[in-house]
């Protein structure tokens, strides 16, 4: 064997024996899902997500906030300010009725009026942040009532960093 198939081997047998003790630094692993935390944790994403509650409904055509939503919105306010390592961002949805443009604009006033309230709350505005997909990504596919409800909603969407 040559010197260079010599030490491509060895490079080889190097690097399955470091995968196979995990990693170079012997023993050290990465958890993809380390930031989403458990449920039960009231710090962890999961817990806004499951607990908190992350999105909020809509009526047809309407962007202003039901006192259903408001109580939610209410608690991520709290959330959001207790766990100050985190940005949202809102997403605004609409369901299927309608022109591209005419939800798209919708789902705009959606997202705003999340953002308006959490800041109302005392979120510091430069935590937040708005999109709005209109009618793209909706969460139920039919054309009746119960699919609509679903996907005429904001979602905020948190994150660990210092902005959005």
């Amino acid at each position: 064997m040559n010197m260079i198939a010599k030490s491509a081997l060895l490079m080889a047998v190097l690097g399955l024996s470091a995968c196979a003790q995990g990693g170079l630094g012997g023993g050290n692993t990465v958890d993809l899902n380390a930031n989403q935390g458990a449920a039960s944790d009231p710090r962890s994403p999961a817990y806004f997500n499951q607990v908190v509650g992350d999105r909020v409904l809509f009526a047809v055509d309407q962007s202003s906030l039901s006192p259903e939503a408001q109580s939610i919105l209410a608690s991520q306010a709290q959330w959001l300010l207790t766990n100050t390592e985190y940005t949202a961002l809102i997403e605004g949805h609409a369901d299927e009725q309608g022109t591209r443009e005419y939800n798209l604009a919708l789902g705009a006033r959606r997202a705003n009026a999340v953002q308006e309230y959490l800041i109302s709350q005392g979120v510091a505005a430069n935590r937040l942040r708005t999109i709005s997909y209109g009618k793209e990504r909706p969460l139920e596919i039919c054309s009746n009532e119960s699919c609509y409800r679903q996907n005429r909603r904001a979602v905020s969407v948190i994150a660990a960093g210092a902005g959005v």
